[in-house]
């Protein structure tokens, strides 16, 4: 008689356990549904509030990009005497003083893209100092017009990077 109490607790106990052990999984399956639909709720709605951020920072990005131009800096940046280096001096430092203003933009922008700005940057320094170099410039205004000979004749630094810029922007869309 006690083998067939035993049986009979088996066969009770076996369907509570299997069942317990379904509802186990299903509800473990469940909440780690849940769990990812709650971290992709997040995540988009970082997203949204991200995206203008990163898109306001490829637009000041531009900007420097377009206020370091050579043309446009020349322009924008009188002499205040004749005195070449000083020119150059003074057009160094706010090619550098546009940069700082915009240092925080990096962490919204690719590594790359940040790279190519900087580069650009170097590059537009490269050519006011190679300019300044030249014998053949005596004065400022010798000078400037060297400097905006060279832009003309090459490609300059600043577009190629604003079109790196364009074309990483687009990507977002």
């Amino acid at each position: 008689m006690n083998t067939d109490k035993i049986i009979e607790l088996t066969f009770y106990t076996l369907p509570a356990l299997i069942t317990a052990g379904v509802a186990y999984v299903f509800l473990k399956k469940f909440i780690q549904n849940d769990d990812s639909r709650r971290r992709f709720l997040l995540m988009r709605e970082n997203q949204k509030q991200a995206l203008p951020l990163r898109l306001q920072a490829y637009e000041r990005m531009a900007l420097f990009l377009e206020r370091i131009s050579l043309s446009k800096l020349i322009l924008r940046v009188a002499p205040i005497g004749n005195d070449v280096k000083d020119y150059q001096n003074l057009l160094i430092h706010h090619i550098e003083q546009e940069l700082e203003h915009n240092l925080t933009q990096q962490i919204y922008i690719t590594d790359e893209c940040w790279n190519t700005i900087l580069k650009a940057k170097s590059s537009v320094i490269q050519i006011i100092r190679e300019v300044a170099h030249d014998s053949t410039v005596q004065t400022v205004q010798q000078f400037r017009e060297k400097v905006l000979s060279v832009q003309l004749e090459n490609e300059s630094p600043t577009n190629l990077a604003l079109q790196y810029l364009k074309a990483e922007v687009q990507t977002f869309f």
